[in-house]
């Protein structure tokens, strides 16, 4: 317990960041609807902020060994705060392509200082409660963010300053810490031919969830604004599909660490293609209906990303897991920069209700790659799968704190 109480500004901290980064991303779509920007454009916006993601997990940890901890999250906050206000007077499409394409790099720093110093600081005996608190902060301030767009408006500079406060606020607790900074996270090789050998299912799986996960996080806001949702009704929208998604990996992973995991994937996968359907020509303009499709799509489709994590450890051997970890995150990312730019056009060409039909095609396909991969390779015995982890965040360090959360949990049964 002493281990968490030298986390709490670390995770003070993080709350504080994911709150002013989850009201950044509705904002900015409804915004640019407002202003506007076309579909094309928005999608274009919300993709380069994931070519920047991928850009910061590559080239963080070098800059975290040569300057620390403290120091990077200090000068990546101060620029999200000021890329939040720029972006507050300066409303023109390239600007805030550029603006976000940084973003991306300034929170991929950010959450993998945050990640690392959980992962380095938290004892053994701790690390199980603080990845499970690390979710409920994640999931209580994404979803809390989303309330203050209805509180203070989309329209104006006040709500860019309201983020930018956010990102300040969020340098308080972690520079007055007086827990000792943990070393720095190291950068690892990406060989994507290693993870395909090690699991195709994987990483078409984590392609696939980027592809819709990012234009339902970025798109979605643009598809309940031109449905005729209000900004309290947008907000209700976006967080119903991230509760969703919180309340499903756990009883998910539970089934599939007593089945064949993949069959676990074609029913959340059925699942996610049916919500997506329900949302394109089931719901209509029904409010009540919509944010029931987008509880039911995130209770679906957000799971996919830890199931297919959990898949391909089932395969990697002893010591592959933070290369097979690195190796998905990459696909999800790159998947994740074409998502909201494909879902964008979709929405332009053929109507807000295309968007869910894109995600209804996407999970189809992956439904068919499942059955396919259930055909050419047998299951892995139950005894000698790895226990599943439902994973909420996109930083390599995460994966290493769950893989030893894992490992402590096996300690009894590895002496008996």
């Amino acid at each position: 317990m002493r281990n968490l109480k030298q986390l709490a500004p670390v995770l003070v901290s993080a709350g504080i960041l994911l709150a002013g980064n989850g009201l950044q991303g509705t904002l900015i779509t409804l915004r640019a609807d407002l202003e506007g920007f076309s579909p094309s454009v928005i999608g274009l916006i919300g993709a380069t902020y994931y070519f920047g993601f991928m850009l910061g997990c590559r080239h963080a940890p070098p800059l975290i060994s040569a300057v620390g901890h403290i120091r990077v999250f200090a000068a990546f906050a101060a620029i999200g705060a000021v890329g939040a206000l720029m972006m507050s007077f300066l409303v023109e499409a390239l600007s805030w392509m550029a603006i976000r394409f940084v973003m991306g790099i300034v929170f991929a720093g950010l959450s993998m200082v945050i990640e690392s110093w959980l992962n380095e600081r938290a004892g053994s005996q701790d690390r199980g409660r603080v990845l499970g608190l690390y979710r409920t902060v994640d999931l209580a301030a994404v979803t809390g963010g989303q309330f203050l767009l209805p509180v203070v408006g989309p329209q104006g500079s006040e709500i860019f300053a309201v983020v930018a406060i956010f990102f300040c606020l969020a340098l308080v607790p972690v520079t007055l810490t007086r827990s000792p900074s943990p070393q720095a996270p190291k950068s690892h090789k990406i060989k994507l031919a290693a993870i395909w050998a090690i699991s195709p299912l994987a990483a078409v799986g984590t392609l696939t969830i980027g592809l819709t996960n990012s234009a339902f996080r970025l798109i979605g806001p643009l598809y309940a604004g031109q449905v005729g949702f209000d900004v309290l009704q947008v907000a209700l929208f976006m967080s119903a599909g991230i509760v969703g998604g919180a309340i499903m990996p756990l009883p998910f992973g539970w089934l599939s660490d007593r089945f064949d995991r993949r069959k676990v994937m074609i029913t959340a996968t059925a699942g996610a293609a049916l919500s997506g359907l329900f949302l394109t020509t089931l719901s209509g303009e029904t409010p009540n209906l919509i944010l029931l499709g987008s509880f039911l799509f995130g209770a679906f489709a957000l799971p996919l990303y830890s199931l297919s994590i959990a898949h391909a450890n089932d395969f990697a051997k002893q010591g592959e897991f933070i290369e097979v970890a690195a190796g998905l995150l990459f696909l999800f990312a790159i998947g994740a920069a074409i998502g909201p730019f494909a879902a964008s056009l979709v929405i332009e060409w053929y109507g807000p209700a295309a968007v869910f039909a894109y995600t209804t095609a996407m999970h189809a396909l992956l439904l068919v790659f499942v059955l396919f991969r259930m055909i050419a390779r047998p299951s892995v015995p139950r005894e000698k799968r790895k226990s599943f982890v439902a994973y909420m965040r996109t930083s390599p360090a995460i994966f290493r704190l769950a893989r030893r959360a894992r490992s402590k949990r096996k300690m009894p049964d590895d002496k008996s």
